[in-house]
């Protein structure tokens, strides 16, 4: 099984909304799964409000119990696991970030927020772990910003850029709201098209082949 840990000591930098639409997006090729660590339990409202539909959330409360909860999602079958961290959280996003294959740190291109992830580069070297930055949330047409933020991101603190940034768009917050995803709520629209392309990047980087889906046979729990 792969494991995606989504990392950033700031809160409001999309956590939640990269984790849901990545293991969202990966749900029709292989078993997917997210594992919500945050106490707030945004990932699993919005999973309530799905009713069942994939994929499926689990939450951990303690960061002993992560590996405990990934091992048993592997032996039920699991491809890929998405563990949404909580902010302000050193001790859940160290372990998650130690059991990743990947880690992707959402930042929105903004000066507070740009100078926020420092914290978060430290954590994120330390794990030795493959790491890139995902900036989101900034305007769709504003080449300037998101090239001044690139250049804090690899000069400054030393961390790559994934090649794929997630904009802000109406279908986010529209899907969300509705326990759904851009690409479900406007199939054809800028958002859906954006997270293919991160999510076939991201497939890339944990090499994956696609294939055939194969259920899991029980709740991981």
């Amino acid at each position: 099984m792969k494991t995606i840990a989504i990392i950033s000591q700031k809160g409001g930098a999309g956590k939640t909304t990269l984790a849901v639409h990545l293991a969202s997006a990966a749900a029709p090729e292989f078993v997917s799964l997210i594992v919500d660590t945050d106490p707030q339990a945004t990932a699993s409202r919005w999973g309530e409000w799905r009713k069942g539909a994939d994929p499926e959330i689990i939450d951990c409360g303690a960061p002993t119990l992560l590996a405990g909860k990934l091992s048993k999602a592997a032996e039920l079958g699991a491809e890929l696991a998405v563990i949404d961290t909580p902010p302000h959280a050193d001790a859940m996003s160290r372990q998650a970030a130690r059991l990743a294959d990947l880690i992707l740190v959402p930042c929105r291109p903004k000066a507070f927020d740009l100078a926020a992830i420092e914290a978060t580069a430290e954590l994120v070297k330390a794990s030795q772990k493959p790491a890139f930055v995902v900036l989101m949330a900034g305007p769709p047409r504003a080449p300037l910003i998101y090239k001044e933020a690139a250049e804090v991101i690899e000069g400054s603190f030393g961390l790559q850029l994934a090649p794929v940034t997630l904009p802000e768009r109406a279908a986010f917050h529209h899907s969300t709201a509705q326990g759904r995803t851009a690409d479900e709520f406007d199939h054809d629209g800028k958002a859906a098209a954006e997270i293919t392309a991160l999510w076939c990047w991201t497939r890339e980087q944990l090499n994956m082949s696609t294939r055939e889906p194969v259920r899991m046979p029980a709740a991981v729990g």
